[in-house]
């Protein structure tokens, strides 16, 4: 037997949930081996993000190099890179070993609203990394930074299929930010659009969302999911980990989402038996 190995190319999120912490915990989850190349280590918390320190670039090229070159990866998932000379390295390390798929999420900003990406690497990451992507998964904000002009919230599927413009086989436009029903809209280079809407969850413990479902569909891609079911079972994934984590206290901030809600019965949280 063989374990499904995903590697995860992403900042460190000290309070556990976001970034490599969230994708760890999604890979482990979906029962896949994950690996992490960490690229900038932020002091957070529940409030939000404090500091971001980048790793340097040798560090991170050395991460990723004698990952590839051992275990390798089925799948590899792209989070915070922070500035350009970090895009740059990682396009190039993509570009030479060719993963099989690869998930970009284009992390620009934190929920707390901490500018995460430096406005230099916008481009580069546009340019560089998108069109080697299996799938990129902008939220709203992200994508009309991307596009250079406000969405048209009433025609997500035109603005999604612009999106595909930069290259990438499909996108995911997440529609966490609109206001009352939640549309999800992936488009995909020879494939059915889906249009999925859902309810929005009333909770705080939504950190990490992005970094999760983007991390479920490289776990689903990496066992060998077509991508549209990848993308179909992860938003399922993602929304049941928060509707079960929605009642979970962890502080007085935004909460993460329930990872292990397989696995976590009420009564073992409790220490019944």
């Amino acid at each position: 037997m063989k374990y499904t190995k995903i590697l995860t190319i992403a900042g460190s999120d000290s309070g556990g949930g976001a970034g490599i912490q969230a994708d760890l915990k999604t890979f482990a989850a979906l029962e896949c081996y994950g690996m992490s190349a960490i690229t900038a280590v932020t002091a957070q918390n529940t409030h939000g993000v404090q500091d971001i320190h980048p790793i340097p670039l040798k560090t991170l090229e050395a991460q990723i190099r004698v990952i590839m070159e051992d275990m390798g990866a089925d799948a590899v998932k792209i989070g915070m890179l922070h500035n350009k000379e970090t895009v740059e390295l990682v396009a190039d390390m993509m570009r030479y070993y060719e993963p099989k798929h690869l998930v970009v999420d284009p992390v620009m900003v934190s929920t707390s609203g901490h500018i995460l990406l430096e406005e230099s690497a916008i481009d580069s990451i546009v340019d560089k990394l998108f069109p080697l992507a299996t799938v990129i998964t902008p939220n709203l904000p992200e994508a009309e930074v991307v596009l250079q002009r406000r969405l048209d919230t009433d025609h997500l599927l035109k603005e999604a299929e612009q999106l595909l413009q930069y290259g990438s086989q499909s996108v995911l436009l997440k529609g966490g930010h609109l206001e009352g029903r939640i549309q999800d809209t992936w488009v995909g280079k020879g494939y059915t659009p889906l249009v999925i809407t859902h309810d929005k969850i009333a909770t705080k413990n939504t950190h990490g969302t992005g970094c999760t479902l983007s991390s479920a569909i490289a776990a689903l891609l990496g066992r060998g999911v077509a991508i549209d079911v990848a993308v179909e079972k992860a938003i399922e994934y993602i929304g049941l980990a928060i509707q079960q984590g929605a009642n979970m206290h962890l502080s007085d901030g935004k909460g993460p989402v329930n990872h292990f809600f397989h696995f976590w019965k009420k009564k073992n949280i409790e220490g019944k038996k």
